[in-house]
């Protein structure tokens, strides 16, 4: 599976976003054999099971420019790093508590030449700023991600949809989530044809201020 997988589904595509694209799977794959950040299995559908999924969330919501995201437990870069690629004038935190993992993400943003990411080796409770949109892939219950990133979104919205968090899960949400009134869920196989994707979601939750 190559890089026309992205093409199909997201044919603005610029020639140099492309060229990003097909060197990020050559970085992943190198790196991956000295620091296992990305299963054996998914570093062969890395574009399906990684990148597609990880793009989901601009299926849903498009970042300004000027606007801040934060990826939370970013792992090996994901969703964080395909998103900034697709979203180059939005700017990018990507977090995460284990070092070795952000020493890939650090390795291939630097090697792919991405200038809109900085990383940070901790736990989020910990990291300053506020920020437009919180991205995550899984990383925890709802309930606890909401109690880890408390504090940490903007109140003003650049965009039309509220400041909150875009969460990717999969599965059956309706436990975690039946505490949540205002919560919004897309179903990735609108989107995606494959089998990949039948229970996987783009979770959006907005915040909600006092007055």
């Amino acid at each position: 599976m190559d890089v026309n997988i992205l093409v199909n589904h997201f044919p603005d595509l610029t020639e140099d976003q492309k060229r990003q694209f097909v060197l990020l799977a050559d970085l992943y794959k190198d790196w991956n054999m000295k620091i296992n950040v990305v299963s054996r299995k998914d570093i062969d559908e890395l574009y399906l099971r990684h990148v597609l999924h990880s793009l989901g969330i601009a299926k849903v919501h498009q970042f300004l420019p000027g606007s801040s995201v934060i990826d939370v437990g970013t792992g090996g870069g994901f969703p964080g790093v395909p998103l900034a690629i697709l979203f180059p004038e939005t700017h990018f935190t990507l977090v995460d508590a284990i070092g070795k993992k952000i020493k890939v993400v650090d390795e291939v943003v630097a090697g792919l030449g991405i200038k809109n990411v900085i990383t940070i080796n901790d736990r989020v409770e910990n990291v300053k700023g506020k920020f437009d949109f919180i991205v995550s892939r899984a990383v925890a219950a709802m309930p606890t991600f909401v109690h880890w990133t408390k504090g940490k979104i903007k109140k003003e919205s650049l965009h039309e949809r509220k400041n909150g968090i875009l969460y990717l899960k999969g599965g059956d949400l309706s436990e975690e989530l039946q505490g949540y009134k205002t919560v919004e869920l897309f179903d990735l196989s609108d989107f995606y044809d494959y089998e990949f994707f039948e229970t996987k979601k783009v979770v959006y939750l907005p915040l909600k201020y006092r007055g």
